[in-house]
């Protein structure tokens, strides 16, 4: 397989050893072959059997198109509470959450409102064009962020996908795991000694796997470094760090899914399947604030839905619609495991964005 030849030589090059945050990244972003890259990756779509499914796994503005118009409540009140007239998504996908969030803003009158999407997948950006042709030139794709911008920023299910540092205690001494070849021509994993650390220690003797997210925490800070005026809503699965890095978490978050199927796996099947783990929203948070950005707000999802009036859109709905709806706020699905956090840039020091209204976490950060 060409990823496979491809990341190969990437160790041989390096020396026979590469992090494993290398390894994601080329896993996931490698051009034409990385599972984010190619044109035929089939996620966001519902499992086989049911209809339009056969992906690997579904994100929220594909169970319900409420969840791109319950969103969109929050972008309308960050958008007048900041001044500002542009939308900027990060990690579009299938362009779902695009699509009801103009369709939903459009009929607030917001008609004016400037949407840009920042991809690096190619593949993607095609997929999302097709979806958003009928939105004209309002809608623009870049690869990057400009110098400067200023607007209102969304990313769901964006930090999850960026590449991670992997660290582990074994008889009490700390290593970053990697990828290497084995004589066979698999990859395997290897610790090499270093002295990176968590961001707080786990107690006791146990063996330890975790996470650390220096390109997260880089991602917050160009944020911050380009953002003038405007707010930024994350959402995504993860922990405030007391929970993320608790003694009981010892084998750390890092998954993968693959036609609606998870395993804990990423050196097998390389390139067919994604690659995640969960993020450590206290680490957000102290990045934001580390670079200039205010801290906002932060709660679960269910919460920030509800606040911004989920409940009452269900209500008209048929009890076949309501479920998928109801996944998106119930507590042992997606309701409590996914967070949402907002940041902002030069916002009216008395706003209290409509989502976090009821239910703010922030001090748990």
């Amino acid at each position: 397989m060409a990823l496979h030849r491809t990341i190969a030589s990437a160790i041989a090059e390096a020396g026979g050893w590469i992090g494993f945050d290398r390894f994601m990244t080329m896993a996931l972003y490698t051009p034409g072959l990385g599972y984010y890259a190619r044109d035929d990756r089939q996620f966001g779509r519902m499992p086989a059997g049911v209809k339009g499914g056969g992906g690997d796994f579904v994100t929220a503005p594909e169970l319900s198109p409420l969840f791109g118009a319950t969103l969109a409540v929050q972008v309308a009140d960050a958008l007048q509470a900041t001044g500002t007239d542009a939308v900027w998504e990060f990690g579009a996908g299938t362009g779902a959450l695009a699509e009801q969030l103009l369709d939903a803003l459009d009929a607030a009158g917001h008609t004016a409102v400037r949407y840009t999407i920042v991809d690096l997948s190619g593949a993607l950006q095609a997929r999302q064009q097709a979806r958003l042709a009928r939105f004209g030139d309002r809608v623009r794709w870049l690869s990057a962020l400009p110098a400067q911008f200023d607007g209102v920023v969304v990313g769901n299910e964006v930090l999850d996908a960026m590449p991670v540092q992997l660290l582990v205690r074994t008889a009490g001494a700390w290593h970053e795991r990697g990828v290497v070849l084995a004589p066979e021509g698999r990859f395997a994993w290897a610790d090499r000694p270093t002295g990176l650390r968590p961001p707080i220690n786990s107690p006791g003797p146990q063996d330890y796997l975790t996470e650390i997210h220096p390109q997260g925490r880089a991602f917050v800070a160009t944020l911050a470094d380009r953002l003038g005026r405007g707010a930024v809503f994350l959402l995504d699965y993860g922990f405030p760090e007391a929970e993320y890095y608790h003694p009981q978490r010892h084998m750390g978050t890092v998954m993968c899914h693959r036609a609606h199927r998870a395993d804990s796996d990423p050196l097998a099947d390389v390139g067919d399947k994604d690659i995640t783990a969960h993020v450590d929203f206290t680490g957000i948070a102290l990045a934001a604030q580390d670079a200039g950005l205010e801290v906002l707000g932060y709660t679960s999802q269910a919460r920030f839905l509800i606040n911004c009036g989920l409940l009452s859109k269900v209500e008209h709905l048929t009890p076949a619609q309501q479920g998928p709806v109801l996944h998106l706020v119930h507590e042992h699905e997606m309701g409590e495991l996914f967070k949402v956090i907002a940041l902002g840039a030069r916002v009216p020091a008395d706003w209290t964005p409509v989502g976090f209204a009821e239910g703010d976490r922030a001090h748990r950060l």
